[in-house]
């Protein structure tokens, strides 16, 4: 179970999203940041970062691993945040680790959806057509395919 912790740890930065908080205009350039807890082998320390308006925000959280499914998360949010949760689950990863695909249910903020995510600023061509292949031949992530837009990056 503890695999799937070891290959999300580390920066995954937001190549194509349907996440309406990134598709609004005023937050630029999001990425994840996981660190392995030391406390706990079932957790990541979870930091979103991105920018507004030029400076640098961070929303703070926890991701607990699913017991059963080791592919599936809680995220809970730290402070006034901690009342704040959301499931997600990675539903897709190249063997080397560089790309991603993560779905998240709908909350009461928000509606499900999915990221796809890199170890890199921007991805090529070749590879997001690969992934988005991959996406149609899943029954379960072909629904979000339609409404995935890639993010413009100024940070690249």
């Amino acid at each position: 179970m503890i695999n799937v912790l070891y290959k999300l740890a580390g920066t995954w930065y937001i190549i194509s999203t349907n996440f309406p908080m990134w598709l609004k205009g005023d937050k630029q350039n999001p990425r994840f940041n996981y660190v392995l807890s030391e406390d706990d082998n079932s957790k990541l320390i979870d930091e979103v970062s991105y920018e507004k308006k030029g400076n640098r925000k961070v929303i703070a959280g926890v991701d607990t691993q699913d017991k059963e499914y080791s592919n599936k998360f809680e995220w809970r949010g730290n402070g006034f945040m901690r009342l704040i949760k959301s499931n997600w689950e990675l539903a897709l990863m190249d063997l080397r680790g560089e790309w991603a695909v993560i779905t998240f249910e709908k909350t009461l903020f928000t509606p499900a959806g999915a990221d796809i995510i890199s170890r890199k600023p921007t991805m090529d061509e070749w590879t997001m057509n690969e992934i988005k292949e991959r996406m149609r031949m899943s029954d379960k992530l072909r629904p979000y395919l339609d409404s995935l837009v890639e993010l413009k990056r100024t940070d690249s």
